[in-house]
């Protein structure tokens, strides 16, 4: 049995190991299942090896193995009197866009485009691409794509050329990564940092520098939750 926040968690740490080859950090574990603190990711993780479905390599950082994966998950016997907290393994009908059957793990959201100068979102916007997304990396609300343009965040292991999931937002915390629209005309992907009345965005790369902005000329349009790559 499961509650549905580990069983968030165990989607989430299985897909980003197939996807990067090593177990996500506690913050990107926090900022996928939507939590204000990693002791709620402790905890998780704790009752996920304490159940055998994942265990951890204390000889190395960041070092999680998905041991297996519930098929389907059984509900707890208190399920019939906290529906909200344990539930059954196929969340398919939590997100609207997701497939049923054996594409039940993923859904395909918009792909917008590359992030480019002059460009809002608005104008990326071209609902005829889509890019099929695994469902652990999602959370609630509305979610695009980007294709990411250039290397000012290849220290965050964002790369020239990845797509890089969004949930749309007009607000975030210090140090996340944001879509940021500029004077409503120049996009760029950074991480944030609000100073007083300025708005620091920073580049993960030490070629580039930080941009400062006042902040009423700036407008938050999502919040960096996930990142696809393909290898050719």
């Amino acid at each position: 049995m499961l509650t549905r926040k580990q069983h968030e968690l165990l989607l989430f740490i299985d897909s980003y190991l197939g996807q990067t080859g090593f177990s996500p950090s506690f913050d990107e574990m926090k900022d996928a299942l939507g939590l204000k603190s990693k002791s709620g990711i402790h905890r998780l993780i704790s009752a996920l090896e304490e159940r055998g479905f994942i265990q951890r390599r204390h000889n190395r950082a960041r070092a999680l193995e998905v041991l297996r994966l519930p098929e389907p998950v059984q509900l707890s016997p208190a399920a019939s009197s906290s529906p909200l907290n344990v539930i059954k393994g196929d969340f398919s009908q939590r997100l609207a866009g997701v497939k049923t059957g054996e594409a039940a793990a993923s859904m395909s959201l918009p792909l917008y485009g590359r992030i480019a100068a002059g460009l809002p979102i608005e104008a990326l916007h071209d609902h005829s691409e889509q890019v099929e997304v695994p469902m652990a990396l999602l959370g609630q609300g509305e979610h695009y794509a980007l294709e990411v343009a250039g290397d000012s965040m290849i220290e965050a292991g964002i790369l020239d050329g990845d797509t890089v999931i969004i949930r749309r937002e007009d607000n975030a915390e210090n140090g996340q990564i944001v879509v940021a629209l500029i004077d409503d005309a120049e996009v760029t992907l950074k991480r944030l940092r609000k100073k007083g009345n300025t708005v620091a965005l920073e580049a993960a790369n030490s070629a580039y520098e930080t941009r400062i902005v006042p902040a009423e000329r700036l407008k938050i349009q999502g919040r960096l939750v996930g990142l696809l790559r393909t290898y050719h």
